[in-house]
Parts: structure tokens; sequence; C-alpha cells
């Protein structure tokens, strides 16, 4: 299992070499990116749980690149870690003004930078930013999206879950539990950038708990896309033969067997209406996250 996935932000091609290979070797997925455009459609794409990221780039510098991720509400919790030829105190403070959380020079300890690495993804996961094995922002994040919420009109809330995801991790263990929950925060990802806004939020509450905070107008479209396409897909996470009947076989604690279909989703959805707290809000949402499961 990954340790995280680290996406190297360098365009010299022996450095990023050296990176990939030695973080990979300690177990973690390592994404490389050449130029700062490359590096930021990748994050759209394929969010890293940290960004290991040179100032000096040919095409857009680091701090435009970090500028731009901060900016951004699916990428602004993003750790990220300057890697520079810079050392005047100047530059230092400009990236951590920027929002950087860390800055190493070069030439580097290699050591030193997979201590850093470790240590910044550790804070990231104490403070309940990101959820470890989906690497989308987690409870703190998605609890200040919420606030904003109630000064803000026209958006709409997807609470999703997933409808026999336990009976599927009893059968097939927690490991392909984790490859099914990796695999709806990349659709829910995909689905955003084709029909959503680029100022959506997508968080992961915990468990097969998702949100979407989307405009009113986008809601609906990505509410019955997520579903279409996750019933399209989900087939790919069963045996040939569950996926041929459309169920698996589970047994209970004294032997009995009983038929559990494949997964779904069951989403809420909620529209902006005179809420007085985010309470309400989750209340609302996950009650109509529930009549959508018995529908």
């Amino acid at each position: 299992m990954s340790k995280g996935r680290i996406l190297v932000v360098e365009d010299d091609k022996d450095i990023s070499k050296m990176l990939r290979i030695y973080f990979e070797s300690l177990g973690y997925e390592v994404l490389v990116a050449a130029r700062g455009a490359d590096a930021l459609e990748t994050c759209r794409r394929k969010l890293p749980n940290i960004v290991v990221l040179d100032i000096m780039l040919p095409d857009i510098d680091g701090y435009e690149v970090c500028r731009r991720l901060r900016n951004n509400l699916r990428t602004s919790h993003i750790p990220i870690l300057f890697l520079t030829q810079k050392d005047e105190r100047s530059d230092k403070i400009a990236g951590l003004e920027l929002g950087a959380d860390d800055y190493i020079t070069k030439p580097f300890d290699i050591e030193e930078l997979k201590w850093r690495v470790q240590n910044t993804l550790k804070r990231a996961q104490y403070e309940n930013l990101t959820n470890p094995t989906t690497g989308l922002p987690s409870s703190k994040l998605i609890e200040e999206q919420l606030k904003k919420l109630m000064r803000r009109n026209g958006w709409a809330i997807l609470y999703v879950g997933l409808t026999g995801f336990e009976p599927f991790k009893e059968v097939h263990g927690f490991v392909a539990g984790d490859d099914v929950l990796r695999f709806v925060a990349i659709l829910l990802t995909e689905l955003v950038d084709e029909f959503g806004t680029v100022n959506d939020f997508i968080g992961h509450v915990g468990g097969d708990d998702f949100i979407l905070i989307t405009t009113a107008e986008k809601a609906e479209v990505l509410r019955q896309r997520l579903i279409d396409q996750f019933g399209t897909d989900v087939g790919t996470f069963y045996s040939f033969r569950e996926k041929e009947r459309g169920f698996m076989t589970v047994k209970d604690a004294n032997g009995h067997e009983r038929q559990v279909p494949l997964m779904s989703l069951a989403i809420g959805l909620v529209s902006e209406s005179p809420f007085t707290d985010i309470r309400e809000i989750t209340e609302a949402a996950a009650a109509a996250r529930r009549d959508s499961a018995q529908a």
C-alpha cells in the first residue's frame, strides 16, 4: 500500500529521476512534472498528498504555481515543500508568505528531505487536513468550507455514500475497500472537471462518506453523472461471477448465506436554504442521502 502520493516538480531530469527512484523505494507513489503548467494539471487530476516544488521552472516559476494551488479550493490544502538553489532569506520568506509548508535548498541531503516530507504529511493528517486514503480534504477543511456557505448564494451540496460498502469489505478485504474509496475520489474529481466549476469543493468526510459543494445549477447533473458512471465502472472491483450475477454471497456469523447487491452510490442533494448553522446543513444532507438510499 502506498504511503502517499508525491508530486515532484523539477526540470532537472537527473534530480527528478533520483527523487522518483528514492521515494518509490520507500513506498510512495511518485509523479513528476518538469513544467509549472504540467504540475497544476497533475494536481487537478491526480491530487497529490504533497508537492516538492522547484522555484526555477522553464515556464511559470514555483511561486506562481504555489499561488495558484493555494487560490484553488480543490488544491488549497496540499502541503508544498519548496526545493530550490536559492538561499536568500527574502526568497524563503516569499515562499512561506504564499503558503508553502517548508523550504529546503540545493544541494540537499536526501535523508533530510525524506524526513521533511514525512513530517509534513504527518502534520497534515494530525491536523485533520487530509484523508490518508484518498488525499482529499478532511474534517477541518470541510468544516471551514461549510461555514463559508452561510455567506454565499446559489450553492448546493451533494452528500455521497456507498451502499453495500461494508459487505464488500467483509468479502474482499480492506485493501480492496481502500481501492474503491480512491476510485470514488478520482471519479468525483473527473466529473467535477467536466461538469462542475473551478470553485467546486470535494471532501472526504470519513469512511465511505464524501461531500461535494457546487452550484445549484450544476448539482443535479453531477448527481446523475456520478450515479451512472459509478454503476458502469463498479463491476471492475468484483469477480467475474459476481459481476455476471449482479450480487455477492455473504455469510453471517451462523454460516447463513445472503445475497448482497453490487455497490451503488446514495447521494443526498441539499440546495441553498435559510440554515442557521452548519449542523443543520449536514443533518439535512444526511437525511437526503438516507432518502436516496431507500428510494
